[in-house]
This record gives structure tokens, C-alpha cells and sequence, in this order.
């Protein structure tokens, strides 16, 4: 089951929170619809700006956004200008009150979102798959990961047969819940066609209680992409049995 199912959903309730919070009742329907609406909206909006995870919690008439990004300025704009602009039309597409919140990921060569984007664009730009995916792999074990997993798929190099190959280093758990893995697929568009990017990352194990719901503050505590050194809320290394 571990090669079958996302690692996200897969570790929901156990590690890992959700990335809609709301409670939907009668207008459930409404509300998912809307959720697709503007994350469609934003992926297309901020696609220069490394933009890892969004979060989107509910009340009865305000709509919190948290936008995690490994380049917080280039949203906030000259004095917050662009994030202003960017509520203004946020607000026009759901007709309710938008607050807009913006997290800056810490190490983005954790976050595997991040770094699937960027070999796509890599590949997009004409960069050979090999170096770029080497390139990425070596950033992200030297930032302190366990292991990566990437596979590239589709017409590798023009080629007239798609085919799929895989780059591993470290270890990626896949059926061990209490293990942090991220996961991410991004889609390079070239003049010869689709060349999907999948890439796993695992950030170590989770000991004891994890809190589920997203609590986003800029100390690095509860940043998806790392924690500078510090000791992460909820991890303890595993005893020595020798």
C-alpha cells in the first residue's frame, strides 16, 4: 500500500494535519468547490514564488489563507502592496471577507514541493534531467534529510519511447507512518510533451503526540521546511539498543 497511496493522505490523523480547516454542514459542497477555486487561483497566480503549501481555515464570514513560500517577498510586494491586491481579488472570487497570512519556509531544500518544482522548471529550461535531479538530491541530503526519493517520467530527453527512471539516496520509509515523509508531483511542460516530477523526502520520525492543527509561526518551530538545528516539537532520536 505504501507504493499506492499519497504519504500525505496516508499519514492524516497520525502526523500530519489538514490543509482545508473548516467544518461544513449543510454548504460542504459549496465550501470544497471554493477551496479548489482559489488554490487553482493561487498555484497559477504565484508560480515564481516557490510557493510549497497553502492552509485554508474557515469561520462563519472570514476566510484565513496561509501561504507557506520559500520567497515571502516577492508576494508582500513594496509595502505589502501586492499582498493587498492579492486579498482585493481573492475577495472578488469568494464574495466573503479574505486575511491573507504569509509564512516563509525556513529551508525550502527540505520541502518537497519546493524542490520538485524547481527540477521541473530546471527540465523546462532545458537543463538535462540527470544534472538537475543530482543537483537537487545533493542539496537535500546535505540540509540534513534521511533520504529522497525522485522519479522522473515521461519523453527524457526527446526520446521517441516515454519511460520512467528513478534517483534514490538515504532512506524513504514509505509504510512506516510515524516517519515525516513529503511528498509532491509537478508536471515540466517541454516542446516534446509531459515529463512528470515525483519526489519523496523524509525529514526523520515523529516520537510521542504531533500537533495536527496548523499553528504557523516565523520562529522555525513549526516550519515545514526544517527548523535551523533547533530540536523539532514531538521528535526524539530513538534509543541506542546496543
Amino acid at each position: 500500500m505504501g507504493q499506492k497511496v499519497n504519504p500525505i493522505s496516508n499519514r492524516l490523523g497520525v502526523i500530519r494535519g489538514w490543509d482545508s480547516n473548516w467544518f461544513g454542514g449543510k454548504k460542504y459542497g459549496d465550501n470544497l468547490l471554493e477551496d479548489s477555486k482559489l488554490r487553482k487561483y493561487l498555484e497559477v497566480r504565484l508560480a515564481k514564488s516557490s510557493v510549497s503549501r497553502i492552509v485554508i481555515e474557515r469561520t462563519l464570514k472570514l476566510i484565513t489563507i496561509t501561504i507557506c513560500t520559500s520567497r515571502p517577498g516577492l508576494i508582500i510586494g513594496k509595502g505589502g502592496q501586492d499582498v493587498y491586491k492579492l486579498k482585493k481579488e481573492l475577495m472578488k472570487i469568494t464574495d466573503k471577507d479574505v486575511q491573507i497570512n504569509i509564512f516563509e519556509v525556513k529551508r525550502p531544500e527540505l520541502d518537497a514541493q519546493i524542490v520538485a518544482a524547481n527540477i521541473a522548471r530546471q527540465i523546462e529550461g532545458k537543463i538535462a534531467y540527470r544534472r538537475a535531479v543530482k543537483m537537487a538530491v545533493a542539496a537535500t541530503m546535505r540540509s540534513g534529510a534521511e533520504g529522497i526519493k525522485v522519479q522522473v517520467s515521461g519523453r527524457l530527453n526527446g526520446a521517441e519511447m516515454a519511460r520512467s527512471e528513478m534517483f534514490k539516496e538515504g532512506r524513504t520509509p514509505l509504510h512506516t507512518l510515524r516517519a515525516d515523509i513529503d511528498y509532491a508531483l509537478v508536471e515540466a511542460h517541454t516542446k516534446v510533451g509531459v515529463i512528470g516530477v515525483k519526489v519523496w523526502i523524509c525529514r526523520g520520525e515523529v516520537y510521542g503526540k504531533r500537533e495536527l492543527a496548523p499553528s504557523f509561526t516565523n520562529t522555525g518551530k513549526e516550519s515545514r521546511g526544517g527548523n535551523n538545528g533547533a530540536p523539532r516539537r514531538g521528535f526524539r532520536k530513538p534509543k541506542n539498543n546496543r
